[in-house]
């Protein structure tokens, strides 16, 4: 123990030499998996020559690709205005109007061709398929709804709605108007919801009664009101509440409805049945809809999307990216509530004219099957997921794909790093062999994917996002501001070295907290019109390999300093999901006076396993192997279940917490709160019984514990 100390101690000492930015990199090199001849042979992007369109040397007018993917009432005349650095202006002098672009514009060509299909999730209820006729309709007697309101461009309109038909609809008709919409995620609390309105002073808030999830019927509406009150608490009263029917003329909710403030949609529209909207022809730099991140403490950052420059954005990505043709039928299994949803449901599918599907429950409802009789039956050819939801349909239903007549041709990732061992599985069981994987990178702030690989001319490689997207310029840089090169071994924080026409305008009433959190780090020169001056700084870390892919290692704030070494949360929790038997893990810091921090390892087993000794040391060596003793978990947990959101993402924050005998803090929103207590119970009863109770937290220690992992 003296020498395992003593060598700690060196190391330490070696690590402090290095900038804070470095972490430890240990992920084994994967194979790559290129992409099927029939597929190269439909693919958008199959010519290299686009890669060169994309090159520095012709930035930024080579994002007129995108743009002119897009039908302009008026042509633009500046194609990156930098004017006022880092508020980045794209397609300045442009108007064109959002709705009119996924809608209108199709109708010639594609009237009656479905632009959504919902599923519900009760598997006897009949799929709602809605052509672009119908949604013209729909989203255009809605729009005049929304003017009797007396909504006009420019206002902040508020919407918590869960996965039905009526929320893209709703978020167009915003649109047609120039109105700014802000989704709110259907799971969220009516407090958080509030906590929204009141940020972006919002007067109207469109909910629904009811919807379902897990078999039930969920009322919805008594969120509304709670959303009401608690913004109105925070200085900001609604005026009116537009409450949408799950069943037509049935009202499935035991909350009243407020005489003067509540309305049936439905019977709004009665007096508008067959109205025309004329789209609103808006600056290409307006905003378009304000998408909140979800922060568990402070004021939300409503991050400010545009019109001309986001939508450009997700159309050509979209295209490019996720291969959509007008002829596909594509399912993003997201929820609109986020970002994906934003943009690869709605805006970036229905702009190019293609058939997007909508489900509303959880895809392993009422069995791991679902998602897969879903696509046999609707004959979808591309899938979007995340792998949160790809590695809980390997843990409850492994073999459940093979079991179906689908195939993909194209599949997605979206929302973290997708362990190798996972990402085998997709390929291999949901793709069949025979569908490419995109893995992406990006977040809500960048509107669209940031790194990811052209499926046509990229090759596919397990545990990597791949190359940087078209027209994207990453840099990995040290603590200093120096860049480090790719091949080194060493990662830092990833940073883009440009604007690009996604990225988000500014925060909402927080300008100088844009500024800070973004941009300030690596910024040099304050009073910088340069865009070369301005690197957008992300908040992860990643190492660049030697051939030019890019592997993201998570938050910077989520990795574990052992004893000096800054380790990356993905891959120690990738080296356990290798083990056969793991379906889910999750690494978190526990406070350790010799080390600073150690690793502890949660982890849930496949469906019919047994936890076991042995399990523990084959995950204990598989960390070992894969990233060395220093990774060794202190302890590992095998666990019935994690502690999950509503979207299915591990809270690690709470186990963090768990482990370490800190408060857990909120969790009324996770998915499955009962287990909280039952993992408490195990592991701090095992705590106890082995002397393990550690000693009183500093404020500061606690305030690392909460925010780890955090939503």
């Amino acid at each position: 123990m003296a020498e395992e100390v003593q060598g700690q101690t060196a190391e330490e000492s070696e690590s402090s030499e290095s900038s804070e930015a470095t972490i430890a990199v240990h992920w084994r090199e994967e194979g790559y998996y290129p992409p099927p001849p029939k597929f190269i042979g439909q693919a958008n992007a199959s010519d290299p020559a686009i890669i060169t369109r994309f090159a520095e040397e012709n930035f930024p007018e080579c994002f007129r690709e995108y743009a002119d993917l897009l039908s302009w009432d008026e042509y633009w005349h500046t194609t990156l205005d930098t004017s006022n650095a880092p508020f980045w202006k794209w397609f300045t002098g442009g108007k064109l109007n959002a709705s009119y672009n996924c809608v209108d514009r199709h109708l010639a060509k594609h009237k009656n061709k479905a632009a959504l299909i919902w599923v519900p999730e009760p598997e006897d209820a009949a799929h709602v398929v809605i052509t672009y006729q119908e949604l013209y309709r729909q989203v255009n007697e809605f729009a005049a709804v929304l003017q009797a309101a007396g909504v006009k461009a420019g206002d902040r309109i508020t919407l918590h709605m869960p996965m039905v038909p009526e929320l893209p609809v709703t978020m167009l008709a915003c649109a047609r108007l120039g109105a700014i919409h802000s989704q709110v995620f259907g799971g969220f609390s009516g407090a958080a919801c509030g906590h929204r309105i009141a940020d972006s002073t919002s007067k109207i808030l469109i909910t629904m009664d009811s919807y379902y999830r897990s078999g039930a019927v969920q009322d919805h509406k008594v969120k509304a009101d709670e959303a009401v009150e608690a913004a109105r608490k925070e200085g900001t009263e609604v005026e009116q509440v537009l409450v949408w029917r799950r069943f037509p003329g049935q009202y499935s909710s035991e909350t009243p409805m407020v005489e003067g403030r509540d309305f049936f949609v439905d019977e709004l529209l009665a007096d508008h049945r067959g109205a025309v909207v004329t789209p609103v022809s808006m600056p290409a730099e307006a905003p378009l809809f304000l998408m909140y991140t979800s922060g568990t403490t402070g004021r939300p950052k409503g991050c400010q999307h545009s019109t001309g420059g986001y939508l450009s954005y997700v159309a050509g990505t979209s295209k490019f990216y996720q291969d959509i043709h007008p002829d596909d039928t594509y399912w993003c299994m997201a929820d609109i509530g986020w970002i994906t949803g934003h943009s690869y449901i709605v805006y970036g599918p229905l702009s190019l004219g293609t058939t997007s599907v909508i489900y509303e429950g959880t895809p392993n409802y009422p069995d791991a099957g679902r998602p897969w009789r879903i696509a046999e039956r609707l004959g979808v050819n591309i899938f979007h997921t995340s792998p949160t939801a790809i590695r809980m349909l390997r843990k409850v239903g492994p073999d459940e794909p093979a079991k179906y007549d689908f195939h993909f041709k194209h599949m997605t990732t979206v929302g973290e790093p997708i362990e190798p061992e996972v990402y085998r599985w997709f390929y291999n069981s949901v793709g069949k062999g025979e569908a490419v994987i995109v893995d992406t990178y990006w977040q809500t702030e960048t509107g669209g994917f940031i790194g990811t690989g052209l499926p046509a001319l990229n090759p596919m490689k397990p545990g990597s996002c791949g190359p940087a997207a078209l027209g994207i310029y990453f840099d990995i840089k040290d603590e200093g501001g120096q860049s480090i090169p790719k091949g080194s071994g060493k990662a830092g924080n990833i940073c883009v070295r440009n604007p690009w026409p996604g990225v988000f305008e500014t925060i909402w009433g927080q300008p100088d907290r844009f500024v800070s959190t973004y941009f300030a780090k690596y910024n040099r020169n304050p009073d910088s019109k340069d865009w070369h001056d301005w690197p957008y700084f992300a908040g992860d870390g990643a190492v660049q390999t030697e051939d030019g892919y890019y592997r993201i290692l998570g938050r910077v704030d989520d990795v574990i300093n052992v004893a000096g070494h800054r380790l990356g949360t993905k891959e120690i929790e990738s080296s356990a999901l290798a083990v056969e038997e793991v379906a889910e893990a999750a690494a978190v810091p526990v406070i350790d006076d010799v080390r600073g921090r150690a690793v502890e390892m949660y982890v849930s087993l496949k469906p019919g396993i047994e936890a076991s000794p042995e399990i523990e040391a084959k995950i204990k060596l598989a960390i070992e192997t894969d990233i060395g003793k220093i990774a060794r978990p202190k302890n590992i947990w095998i666990v019935p279940d994690m502690p999950k959101t509503r979207s299915g993402k591990i809270m690690r924050r709470v186990i963090a917490a768990t482990s370490n005998f800190a408060d857990v803090g909120d969790i009324t929103t996770l998915a499955n709160p009962e287990i909280v207590e039952q993992i408490r119970h195990q592991v701090q009863n095992a705590k106890h019984a082995r002397g393990e109770v550690p000693r009183e937290l500093t404020e500061a220690e606690e305030a690392e514990i909460k925010s780890f992992g955090a939503e």
